[in-house]
């Protein structure tokens, strides 16, 4: 038995959670890897080559360091799972006229639970991943606050942790930046790995068209959609759109519509297949509900707290006052925010600390 115990890590193939996998073995740990096939990219429909943390050759590449380093390494198909829960909710949302999160669901729903279920199985008192974030416990709970490296800050998607979740999580790259990782990856002699460029890609959509991806998921879409209206906000028709689902919240280009100035899509109306379409100044909103909370340093909010609300991943964040009402929170921004796009997550920090997320309902003006 190691000198610390053994501990699950999540390893995908990629610079980070090799780096993770690695420094946990020569801090003592022993170190059970896996892999999680999420998806099977011969049914996506595309051309393009396997991308991302859960292709073959990820996982091939996840195999090889494992063994390289004397890791144990399993692999684990969670693809009914994934399918199930992360796949049909993206497809719902944007039929619902919403911007889906799929990698909040899947870290939050899918992932964690399949790592913490083989934990137990395993006997692994800790797992643990290579985001770039940090958790500590504080006044009996369990707080998620960012990573040293600001740029890589990885906090907003794990806004959906459970407490029991985060108790038994650890995440040794927080207090790390990245050129420190990739330096740590050289001297352990994965240079091309640290030089490998990152996907942003949806695992499961390789080529980044999600309209393609909805067209051949739901039959007959395109007949149903097609043909909708853009109007302005007073309902004036300006032409017509190719379906609702294919535009999102704040989109200026692929609209294929001339109007002598540049508009974006200000709304998007799913029961009436109406894009709303304004000028840029149109998409700034001082308020939003957030639904479907998960609190993170506090276990509710009995009064108004100042915050620092990020509407969407590189959201540098913008000051506001939150009021949680059950499992609403109403958000006062102190300024405008531009294109805040329902079903993108919300998230509400307190200095670097996540005090708790949610999904954006509706924005409002005030």
């Amino acid at each position: 038995m190691s000198k610390k115990g053994r501990i699950l890590v999540a390893m995908s193939g990629g610079l980070d959670s090799t780096v993770t996998a690695v420094m946990l073995a020569e801090e003592g740990y022993e170190v059970v890897g896996i892999t999680m096939k999420t998806w099977d990219y011969a049914s996506s429909g595309s051309s393009k080559k396997e991308t991302g943390c859960c292709s073959l050759d990820s996982i091939n590449d996840a195999r090889t360091i494992a063994v390289k380093h004397g890791i144990h390494h399993m692999i684990l198909d969670i693809r009914d799972e994934f399918g199930d829960f992360v796949i049909n909710n993206f497809v719902d949302e944007y039929i619902a006229g919403r911007t889906p999160n799929p990698c909040v669901l899947c870290n939050t729903h899918i992932k964690w639970e399949a790592l913490l279920k083989r934990a137990n199985q395993l006997d692994c008192e800790f797992i643990a991943t290579g985001h770039y974030a940090q958790v500590r416990k504080e006044n009996n709970r369990y707080v998620v606050s960012k990573g040293l490296d600001e740029n890589k800050d990885q906090s907003y998607v794990l806004w959906g942790l459970s407490q029991a979740s985060l108790d038994r999580t650890r995440f040794p790259l927080g207090q790390f930046r990245k050129t420190e990782i990739r330096q740590m990856a050289i001297d352990m002699g994965y240079e091309e790995l640290a030089k490998k460029s990152e996907s942003y890609e949806i695992c499961f959509v390789p080529d980044n068209d999600y309209r393609g991806f909805l067209k051949r998921r739901v039959n007959g879409l395109e007949e149903r959609v097609e043909g909708g209206d853009f109007v302005t906000r007073g309902g004036k028709v300006l032409g017509k759109h190719r379906g609702y689902p294919f535009y999102t919240v704040g989109q200026r280009k692929g609209l294929e519509i001339a109007l002598g100035e540049p508009m974006f899509v200000l709304e998007i109306e799913p029961e009436t297949n109406r894009v709303i379409l304004g000028r840029e100044e149109e998409l700034k909103q001082k308020g939003m509900w957030v639904r479907g909370l998960n609190m993170g340093k506090y276990a509710a909010i009995d009064s108004p707290l100042e915050t620092i609300t990020k509407v969407r991943y590189k959201d540098p964040g913008t000051l506001a006052n939150i009021i949680q009402e059950g499992d609403r929170m109403k958000v006062i921004f102190n300024s405008d925010v531009k294109a805040i796009a329902p079903g993108q997550s919300a998230v509400f920090y307190e200095g670097n600390d996540v005090v708790g997320g949610g999904w954006i309902e509706k924005a409002f003006d005030i």
